[in-house]
């Protein structure tokens, strides 16, 4: 049960704001945002996505720069909350196409009649965009989607021979194309969060990857989908120790620790032929999530070098190999390293002759960051930092410096080798033959290496 539902922007300006319940005061939406933007709380950068003020626990989740939050007096689950603000967000966007400050306060009309459907007196009803066709009345007004910052997956998929349409992702789902018209088309995505931590020494301490096969449908009559995945699929490790990933790993298989499917999803032929049926419901939905520690090999490879250069001085010798194919490239790249709590000064300096590459060192909480915003597969870039200290070292520069973390988007490459095999519809005549889009990207859950 919650009490009330806000929006809020990158500069606090209040979006959407619905009370339910009357059980919280008006200025929560204020509250909660010069709380989130001056936390410093045991040196955390943000606040956690759940804390209390004053009585009024306060939940929020930020999506594509916007803050969804909830408020409530009462002792409820967070995953219960967070889920469902994720999943109005999800709404929202599927209605409106955009999801963005522009595109909510011009269809605010749709907004307020979805969050009306969707929570009575602060329960939950329905988060089904399917269902909510049913009652919602109001036409979304169209936001002109290349006018907006890249934020959303939209900006992932444009590479390769075979571009994304400029409108895939920024679609609604129930207003039609121009001319009345509904194009025929359905998108999967099989996207995988990673999470490695490499040793000193380089070799692989941990590693696990979240994945989750999406998929938007804009089939009209909601026809049955087959959905096929590798033939040598495997989901859990049966006999085989959690550890000995020798056999898996070079031979080909995929095997999975575990998995879920969504609710449409029937199962009947996926022992015999790893085939999904489904009939897709309207918006983006889950098709199946899985989770994988099988041995894999990482897309990134870091070393790090740090030691003492003279009185009050260090150098960071900075390496980073790119370990997928040369026309694969990755965006958004970013190495973090915290430095000794006495620096004061790091200068940098970055190979001859480098485009796209931005260093800055943090002084407010002694940070070395490196933007990196192509990484072509293949190739290696080397970042030089020298660093003046304030005091004497004491201490084990090692043990006062790093660990390096790093995050990044790769577009069209999955490290897990799952794939979808074939993408088959039914067809309602012969001339029925809609477009299929399947994508992969792979992006940095927690990716550390110890120094």
């Amino acid at each position: 049960m919650i009490s009330q539902f806000f929006v809020l922007s990158q500069r606090g300006d209040n979006i959407v704001f619905r009370d339910y319940r009357g059980e919280v005061a008006k200025g929560s939406a204020e509250i909660f945002f010069r709380k989130v933007k001056f936390w410093k709380e045991d040196g955390q950068e943000e606040a956690p996505p759940v804390f209390n003020v004053d009585g009024v626990n306060y939940f929020h989740v930020k999506v594509v720069g916007l803050l969804f939050v909830a408020t409530t007096r009462v002792n409820v689950s967070p995953s219960l909350v967070l889920e469902l603000l994720q999943r109005i967000a999800r709404v929202i966007k599927d209605y409106l196409g955009v999801l963005s400050e522009d595109s909510l306060r011009k269809n605010f009309v749709l907004v307020y009649e979805l969050l009306d459907e969707v929570i009575d007196f602060g329960y939950m009803q329905t988060t089904s965009t399917e269902v909510l066709k049913s009652y919602i009345f109001n036409e979304p007004i169209v936001v002109d989607a290349a006018r907006l910052q890249p934020l959303g997956p939209a900006a992932i998929f444009m590479q390769g021979t075979k571009r994304m349409p400029g409108t895939a992702i920024t679609k609604s789902v129930v207003a039609n194309e121009p001319g009345g018209r509904k194009r025929e088309e359905i998108f999967v995505d099989i996207i995988e969060k990673i999470s490695v931590t490499f040793s000193s020494s380089g070799y692989i301490l941990t590693s696990e990857i979240d994945g989750t096969i999406q998929m938007k449908s804009y089939l009209t009559g909601n026809p049955e989908i087959r959905l096929a995945l590798n033939e040598d699929l495997s989901i859990g490790r049966g006999g085989e120790s959690a550890n000995d990933y020798r056999s898996s790993y070079g031979s080909g298989a995929v095997i999975l620790d575990d998995c879920n499917f969504h609710e449409s999803v029937r199962l009947d032929s996926f022992d015999m032929d790893r085939t999904l049926a489904l009939v897709p419901p309207d918006g983006e939905f889950p098709v199946m999530n899985y989770r994988m520690t099988q041995e894999f090999k990482p897309p990134f490879h870091i070393n790090c070098l740090i030691e003492e250069a003279g009185h009050l001085k260090a150098e960071v010798i900075l390496k980073v190999r790119a370990e997928f194919p040369s026309n694969i490239t990755a965006n958004t790249v970013v190495l973090e390293m915290p430095l000794p709590k006495y620096t004061t000064r790091a200068s940098f300096e970055l190979e001859p002759g480098v485009t796209g590459q931005r260093t800055d060192f943090k002084g407010a909480n002694k940070k070395l960051e490196w933007d990196l915003e192509k990484f072509v597969g293949g190739v290696e870039h080397t970042l030089r930092a020298k660093l003046t200290f304030s005091q004497e070292l004491h201490a084990n520069i090692i043990k006062e410096a790093g660990p390096v973390s790093m995050t990044f988007t790769i577009p069209m490459y999955n490290v897990s080798r799952l794939q979808v095999k074939y993408l088959q519809i039914a067809k309602k005549s012969s001339s029925y033959n809609p477009y299929r889009w399947v994508r992969y990207v792979t992006q940095a859950n927690s990716y550390v290496a110890r120094i």
